[in-house]
Formats: C-alpha cells, sequence, structure tokens
C-alpha cells in the first residue's frame, strides 16, 4: 500500500512539474536537499516494486498476463 502511494505522489509531481512547472517535491522539502533525495529515490522504488510485483493490475497486464476480453479490472 505505500508503493502505491509513493506512485500516486511521484505521479502527482510529474504532472504538475510538465504541466505547470511547480515541483512539489522541491517545494516542500527544498531546504532539506537530502530528503527531497530520498523522496525522489522512494517513489523510484516504489514504482519499480510494482513493475516487478505485479502489485498495479495494468502491470500484470504489461508483463504480459492476459485478462478476460472486454474485461478491465
Amino acid at each position: 500500500m505505500g508503493a502505491w502511494w509513493l506512485m500516486w505522489v511521484g505521479a502527482l509531481n510529474w504532472g504538475l512539474v510538465g504541466a505547470l512547472n511547480v515541483n512539489l517535491v522541491n517545494m516542500i522539502f527544498g531546504s532539506w536537499p537530502m530528503v527531497e533525495r530520498i523522496v525522489y529515490i522512494l517513489v523510484g522504488l516504489a514504482a519499480i516494486m510494482m513493475l516487478f510485483t505485479g502489485a498495479c493490475k495494468m502491470c500484470k497486464v504489461a508483463a504480459g498476463d492476459k485478462m478476460p476480453a472486454g474485461k478491465l479490472q
């Protein structure tokens, strides 16, 4: 569950960076560059963990598992 939340933090942050040039993580932890870097590392590790463990239902599809036709999980 923690990896899922970290994925959302990363997705929201990068969406804001791309759309509005606003880096939320930097705004919150900018005065502590080491903490900011740790947050980025944790978000990346969460993405890798979800990709390889198949914790994300869409990741299972990307990994080659088949879903029943016409059924989104």
